[in-house]
């Protein structure tokens, strides 16, 4: 008869398994992806190194998933501020670009980590994940500014792309020299009004 796990052995599995993803998210904020050895994840989640590989059996599964959910939270957190009803579709992507942008500058070494530190082949499949997932924000409210005469007639996704593929890039220098940080910010969102196609639609100067 196979062996079934009792709820309160699921339930401990389960909150081991978060504090692996837990201790994970602190090194890669810390020391990025080349800090997140498995034996660094488990002395910082306080587990065997063997109980990591019970839940990740390589180091590469392990940053797939902690890939995927650090980058749910910059994908929820972006749509969150293109959420406001009454705004003009320029101000939500301006509003997305700004709270990546922040959020980014913030904590800089996450960032480096998610946009542009050497990682296994199977992290940087999930990039571009990330990258379309942000492209659809960008193209949802570009497409929706086009059709209501907000924005003048353009392609929606590549517009997105492009501003997705252009905001990685602008960004990379203002992470690793703080002192470029604060002026990267509105340079960008004038960039993003440009692109647009409706520079002065909204005050890029307001941050």
């Amino acid at each position: 008869m196979p062996y079934r796990r009792t709820p309160a052995v699921q339930a401990r599995l389960d909150a081991q398994r978060t504090a692996v993803l837990d201790a994970a998210t602190l090194l890669l904020a810390e020391h990025g992806y080349a800090g997140c050895s498995m034996s660094a994840v488990a002395a910082r989640a306080g587990i065997a190194t063997g109980s990591v590989y019970r839940h990740f059996p390589s180091k590469a599964e392990l940053s797939v998933e902690l890939f995927r959910r650090v980058v749910t939270r910059e994908v929820a957190a972006v749509r969150e501020a293109a959420a406001r009803p009454a705004a003009a579709s320029a101000e939500r992507v301006v509003a997305v670009v700004e709270t990546f942008a922040r959020r980014a500058l913030k904590s800089p070494r996450l960032a480096y980590a998610l946009l542009a530190e050497p990682v296994d082949p199977a992290v940087d499949a999930e990039r571009l994940v990330f990258r379309r997932a942000f492209r659809d924000v960008f193209a949802e409210h570009i497409a929706d500014g086009v059709r209501k005469g907000q924005l003048p007639p353009q392609d929606a996704q590549l517009t997105a792309a492009a501003l997705v593929g252009a905001g990685a890039e602008a960004l990379i220098g203002p992470l690793s020299d703080p002192d470029r940080g604060p002026d990267a910010v509105p340079a960008l969102l004038t960039f993003t009004l440009r692109a647009l196609g409706t520079l002065g639609a909204v005050d890029a100067d307001h941050a």
